[in-house]
């Protein structure tokens, strides 16, 4: 934390990346979610997830984890009280960001394969079929 305190608007507090990544410690650990920098050090022995999934986060880019997990708003709310800044917006195309994913349909090729497993159920299905009437009669 040698570097100068930066602050951003409204007085928001900047961090570094180099800053955030240095509190993965035994003694502190910070996570970048949405780049707000969140101090979860007092938090670890209460998150019901357990400390080591804060804890393997520490120092980096917690986003894409806490969404698949899919937090309540009350968690969300509990997360707000503990965002000390942002994450400085020069570092912000240094953390890995989160995969897009885009619906698409896929196009599928017509194949002989498509239409040959049905052909043969029913081609077995009317030999089934006619050996069942073949007996009864």
């Amino acid at each position: 934390m040698g570097e100068k305190e930066q602050k951003g608007p409204g007085g928001v507090r900047y961090y570094r990346l180099s800053e955030i990544e240095g509190q993965n410690t035994f003694k502190s650990t910070w996570i970048i979610i949405h780049n707000k920098i969140y101090d979860v050090t007092r938090f670890l022995e209460e998150h019901p997830g357990g400390e080591e999934v804060l804890k393997e986060q520490g120092g980096g880019n917690a986003t894409e984890s806490f969404e698949d997990i899919g937090h309540s708003t009350d968690a969300r709310e509990l997360a707000s009280s503990m965002v000390i800044g942002e994450l400085h917006p020069d570092d912000r195309d240094k953390i890995a960001k989160p995969v897009e994913t885009l619906v698409t349909t896929v196009k599928q090729e017509t194949s002989w394969t498509n239409w040959l497993i049905p052909a043969v159920v029913a081609a077995i299905v009317t030999l089934i079929y006619r050996t069942y009437i073949a007996e009864s009669n």
